[in-house]
């Protein structure tokens, strides 16, 4: 289970993930109203929006963890009715065994009869340098930094060579110097290997700072407000006319703008 290749110029068009039409309500309160969007093979996109906007409902429909009381979400364009090893997910509270390593929580994504994996130890190996966790593979969850746990969830994610990497506010957790040098990284990997990414967050300059398009929703109930298409180059400078440009027509988008000044 190689990673795959670096080269972004084999990123395809054709659409991975299909939104047609998605509600979902718990007991008196809808969550998602009539939801559509698509995302495209080899697409980092970004799902911004207020909390209570149905952000990580939408999400967790997308990884088959909860089912639409109507509408449909397609991958490959057949239904998604359960979780299934093409959809890896990522969490905001880490969600690391606390009893296992480093090595321990990355190999728990291939400890599974359906791995086909011909040498996972391998496999491992390459993940933790991928993440950039090198002599830590031994360290157990509660003697890694926010930033640390949070590298170990996305290999472990990434452990089953998913299509598809599904992440809920995943870097809310940890301080800003952090989340800045985990953004360079992500990318480094999303660049390598060429997965369709949804990274949902609530923070605007993080969802310019990494998507190819941003989905902006507004809540009460969780609908499509508009999208954004981000064609600026990487690595992304924030104090860019362009990149401050886009933050501000999203923040006005949402209901709040602000003054821009370079």
């Amino acid at each position: 289970m190689a990673l795959r290749s670096n080269s972004s110029t084999s990123r395809e068009s054709s659409e991975k993930i299909t939104i047609q039409n998605v509600s979902r309500s718990y007991e008196s309160t809808q969550a998602l109203a009539d939801v559509s969007f698509s995302v495209a093979e080899g697409e980092f996109c970004c799902v911004v929006g207020p909390s209570g906007c149905g952000k990580t409902t939408l999400l967790r429909a997308i990884a088959g963890l909860d089912d639409p009381d109507s509408g449909s979400v397609l991958v490959d364009g057949n239904p998604v009715s359960d979780p299934g090893l093409d959809r890896g997910m990522v969490f905001q509270e880490y969600a690391l065994f606390p009893w296992r390593t480093v090595r321990g929580n990355i190999r728990f994504g291939l400890d599974r009869p359906a791995c086909d994996c011909a040498d996972c130890e391998a496999r491992v190996r390459e993940l933790i340098d991928l993440v950039g966790l090198e002599g830590f593979e031994d360290a157990y969850p509660k003697e890694l930094s926010g930033g640390m746990k949070q590298r170990v969830g996305i290999a472990r994610a990434l452990a089953v060579d998913p299509e598809i990497l599904l992440m809920d506010e995943p870097f809310g957790s940890v301080d800003a110097r952090t989340r800045d040098r985990l953004h360079s990284e992500l990318i480094d990997i999303w660049t390598q290997t060429e997965q369709t990414v949804v990274f949902i967050t609530h923070d605007i300059d993080e969802a310019v700072t990494l998507a190819d398009h941003v989905v902006v929703m507004d809540a009460d109930p969780g609908t499509v407000q508009s999208t954004f298409s981000i064609n600026l180059e990487r690595p992304r400078e924030r104090t860019s006319p362009d990149f401050v440009d886009l933050v501000a027509q999203i923040r006005d988008e949402l209901g709040s703008p602000v003054e821009t000044t370079v």
